[in-house]
């Protein structure tokens, strides 16, 4: 089977699955496992690679509003490549090609072949995409195998989790972007409360959305947790400086704590894959080193605590 992959998490759901000799293409962002880095390109980006977390958003929001597509489909690579099965997403209108972009080109390649859409927006749903790329790919028994093994670990944070006594669970912000500010969504809500945190203002199995500064203000959060959408811990770091320079920053208790955390949204909390286990694993760490093991290793996900 000839496999092309529409989005990171994706690849790395197929690599995971045991099918990496069977990829023969992936996006331009796709960069886990290290192996797909050299495959062929079948998308790109308008996006500039040095613009500011501001200007990244307002051409997010000119695509919404426009209908202008930030990413496109190279349709010359993808018909050199003839795949077999194409894996893409209708999650997010902004973080791939469009989904009728990619049907329309999959109804014009010889053979027509199927296109597995995933759209997970839970934890649950992130094992189910698992599932049906396995099926779709002919691994359906490898997949079960895999989600078993994800389940069994997701099983013992939350076991660990249940021990917290009353009143140990800290008050915790997600952010999904600095500037301006998002909130978490989808999945990530749901990772908090497993990891022994009490996230307030997450929206859970939604999208993330837009939040004021003084909504973070009054949250009173003990945690700030921060892990913004395909950015490095390095690069989400750059913007420390914006959040540091808002009003009452150096009152909010989880600076006032030193709990104020930086990780790879890029490689964990906004990639629905199999490292998503990972995102549970290093968050309930950050909130419970006491409780729960730290990564294995500093490649598992990196934190910076803040100098505030």
């Amino acid at each position: 089977m000839r496999i092309v992959s529409l989005l990171p998490s994706a690849t790395e759901i197929v690599c995971c699955l045991g099918l990496d000799g069977e990829l023969v293409g992936v996006t331009h962002e796709c960069d886990h496992p290290p192996s797909v880095r050299d495959l062929p390109k079948v998308t790109r980006t308008l996006i500039p690679h040095d613009a500011s977390s501001a200007r990244i958003d307002a051409l997010v929001r000119e695509q919404l509003a426009t209908e202008r597509a930030l990413y496109h489909l190279d349709m010359e690579m993808l018909e050199a490549l003839a795949p077999d099965l194409i894996v893409t997403q209708a999650l997010c209108d902004v973080c791939a090609v469009a989904e009728a972009e990619v049907l329309d080109a999959a109804c014009r390649l010889p053979g027509n072949p199927p296109v597995v859409n995933l759209e997970p927006m839970t934890l649950a749903e992130v094992f189910d995409a698992i599932t049906a790329v396995g099926a779709a790919a002919g691994r359906a028994d490898r997949a079960a195998n895999v989600v078993t093994g994800f389940r069994g670990r997701v099983d013992a944070v939350a076991e660990r989790t249940a021990s917290l006594p009353d009143g140990a669970r800290p008050r915790v912000v997600f952010l999904e972007w600095i500037d301006p500010l998002f909130n978490g969504g989808h999945w990530n809500p749901e990772l908090i409360a497993l990891a022994g945190g009490v996230d307030v203002l997450g929206s859970p199995a939604a999208p993330s959305r837009t939040i004021t500064w003084e909504a973070v203000c009054a949250a009173r959060p003990d945690v700030l947790f921060v892990a913004c959408c395909g950015f490095t811990t390095e690069r989400a770091l750059e913007d420390l400086p914006f959040l540091q320079s808002r009003p009452g920053w150096d009152d909010l208790p989880a600076v006032r704590d030193g709990r104020v955390y930086f990780s790879d949204g890029n490689a964990y909390f906004s990639r629905p894959g199999p490292r998503i286990v990972d995102s549970l694993e290093v968050l309930a760490a950050a909130l419970h080193p006491e409780l729960h093991p730290a990564p294995v290793a500093p490649a598992v996900a990196v934190l910076a605590r803040s100098a505030a």
